[in-house]
């Protein structure tokens, strides 16, 4: 079948939906209600989803979310998700057996506890479960807690979320995060010219002076 060329015309290729808009609402809605866990989490659970950090601390550098959380947890220091395994190639199964939600928190966990600056009692967390199809709203979700509430960990200090790079490629800069909160052993491996760390606190300064109260 041979195509016939027509001209351009981009409002035929443009998609608009109030009911995503308000779907996505929704969920935000729905993650906001969502009981806050204190770390380390006590029990183990199954599920994908998505996931929020909030520093509670009253002391560090991070002092002013504490402040800010200490009569709601409306602001993030990050935001990630958990999708189930083989997401990217459309494999999923099993999503309902899945902990992969819980395994990601845990790996945070871990890595808060190997940094000497920071304390594991100073974060706690919320989470939202998805299951079956819903599993397809993960990412659109995430993405759009991120751009609400710009947590510190996903936007000016970047490298938190993390994982080894493994052997052979260790020749790449430590994260902006490692530079700050030293002590995750693989990161000691990094060999590449990291940023340096008061411009980094400089970034972290700007950052909270552009912080917007949630209501």
């Amino acid at each position: 079948m041979q195509i016939t060329a027509q001209a351009f015309d981009r409002t035929q290729h443009l998609y608009k939906n109030e009911e995503f808009r308000q779907l996505v609402k929704d969920a935000i809605r729905f993650f906001h209600g969502t009981p806050v866990h204190t770390l380390p989490l006590e029990e183990s659970f199954l599920g994908t989803g998505i996931y929020a950090l909030y520093c509670t601390g009253a002391t560090g550098m991070y002092r002013q979310y504490g402040e800010l959380n200490r009569l709601a947890y409306n602001y993030p220091i990050y935001v990630g998700k958990a999708v189930p395994k083989g997401w990217r190639q459309a494999r999923t199964s099993s999503i309902q057996q899945s902990k992969e939600l819980n395994n990601r928190l845990r790996e945070h966990q871990r890595n808060l506890a190997m940094v000497s600056n920071l304390e594991i009692a100073d974060f706690a967390c919320r989470f939202m479960i998805f299951e079956d199809s819903n599993s397809d709203m993960i990412g659109t979700i995430e993405a759009a807690l991120i751009q609400t509430y710009h947590p510190l960990w996903n936007t000016t200090l970047d490298g938190f979320g993390n994982h080894d790079p493994g052997k052979g490629r260790y020749q790449q800069a430590k994260s902006d995060w490692d530079v700050i909160s030293a002590g995750r052993t693989w990161a000691t491996k990094c060999t590449g010219i990291p940023n340096s760390k008061d411009q980094i606190l400089e970034r972290i300064t700007t950052h909270f002076a552009t912080l917007e109260v949630q209501p």
